[in-house]
């Protein structure tokens, strides 16, 4: 292999934020943030879904909106073209 044309390959954690959930697996990933997990230093990265929360895997219908993206689209485009009522109303 050439040197210098490969990006860094370590451990990372990686952290399910809705959950709370951390695993520890391979990765190119950029971070800047850093974790003690298990006794030893990892980059750490943040996720909002992993497979512990993602209803496909885990048969729980579960309803992640961390960024309150319905309220945004309405305040956007509020009723127009809308099949459904706003709650508010």
């Amino acid at each position: 292999m050439k040197e210098g044309i490969h990006p860094n390959y370590r451990e990372v954690v990686f952290h399910d934020l809705s959950c709370d959930f951390k695993f520890i697996t391979r990765s190119t990933v950029q971070t800047r943030e850093t974790i003690n997990f298990e006794g030893k230093d990892f980059p750490l990265v943040k996720i909002e879904v992993s497979a512990e929360s993602h209803p496909f895997y885990t048969g729980k219908h579960k309803i992640v909106d961390t960024a309150g993206r319905v309220e945004k689209f309405r305040q956007k485009f509020g009723t127009v073209g809308s099949k459904t009522q706003v709650a508010a109303e």
